[in-house]
């Protein structure tokens, strides 16, 4: 409640109305946290507008498209079901800043007191939006132009917010799609399946004869591959796969691929090989993209499988 408070408070001053965007993930407690956040925002006067579960990438799209002030997930990525979080988007669509996130949390532990605390027709309201996982599909879809008719792929969805919507796009792409994982109950997110356990993917992809598998973690943030074979691609090969792809077609800026100084040795050498580098920054999703930022590169990611396509998304 005091998070959504502070946070429509530091995020949108200057209006009297900011309205905050929120989705979630698929955990048993999402509901409980997503009414407490709602009742936060409403009574700083902002207006809360909820969408059902829903990847993080669509939330920090849906924020930046639909113009609105800012965009909240409710997840805990890959941790088991028991535990849950909150991360912001401002209306960019790009995650807060260390000194904005500090700002929040020193109001929450300091001086909830000195908020504005509206009444009457000044508190906010809640309203929801129903089968916005159908835009941020069609956004998906236009970002390539390949056909993939005639791929067997296997999806492990996590039991978490990837369910629904990588079977919708990669079906609507012509491609055979078996989906593992994706029954969410509200406890078994992330419950040895997804990208931190994909044990049971490699051995079914083998099984099913499968071209590629692809494994999302419980908010659909990050993704490990698996080739047709079984064998582990892990988000720095995916990164070298993307940016040899990139180069050949002139889209990877001074041939520079961004990553962290978790990144294995081996991306900087093949990269290297082919004439290109790899810019390393400290872990973490939010310091690779502001390097792309500030140096307008156009792939960055971690080994984790976090992976940013800075043409096409926050």
């Amino acid at each position: 409640f005091n998070l959504g408070k502070a946070g429509a408070y530091v995020l949108n001053k200057e209006k009297e109305r900011p309205v905050v965007l929120i989705g979630r993930d698929t955990r048993i407690s999402g509901d409980m946290l997503e009414a407490a956040l709602v009742a936060g925002i409403c009574s700083m006067g902002g207006e809360a507008v909820v969408l059902d579960v829903m990847p993080t990438p669509a939330v920090a799209y849906l924020t930046r498209q639909m113009g609105l002030d800012a965009g909240v997930v409710i997840s805990a990525s890959h941790n088991p079901f028991e535990y849950n979080g909150i991360k912001f988007f401002n209306g960019k669509g790009y995650k807060l800043s260390d000194e904005l996130e500090d700002k929040i949390q020193e109001i929450i532990e300091k001086n909830m007191e000195a908020l504005p605390n509206p009444t009457g027709e000044c508190i906010g309201k809640r309203t929801e939006i129903k089968n916005a996982v159908h835009t941020y599909v069609d956004f998906l879809k236009s970002t390539i132009e390949a056909d993939l008719k005639g791929l067997k792929i296997v999806l492990d969805c996590a039991n978490g917010a990837s369910y629904e919507a990588a079977p919708l796009v990669l079906k609507s792409l012509g491609a055979e799609v078996l989906a593992i994982y994706n029954s969410p109950d509200g406890t078994n997110i992330n419950a040895y399946c997804g990208s931190t356990y994909p044990k049971k993917l490699q051995s079914y992809v083998q099984e099913v004869g499968a071209d590629a598998g692809l494994a999302f973690d419980g908010d659909a943030d990050r993704l490990i591959a698996v080739d047709e074979h079984g064998n582990l691609v892990d988000g720095d090969q995916i990164m070298l796969i993307c940016g040899m792809d990139m180069r050949s077609r002139g889209l990877l800026k001074e041939n520079t691929i961004v990553g962290t100084v978790m990144s294995n040795l081996g991306l900087e050498l093949a990269l290297k090989k082919a004439g290109c580098k790899l810019e390393k920054t400290r872990v973490g999703d939010r310091y690779v993209l502001e390097r792309m930022l500030e140096c307008g590169y156009q792939l960055g990611g971690e080994q984790s499988g976090h992976i940013i396509f800075r043409n096409h998304h926050t």
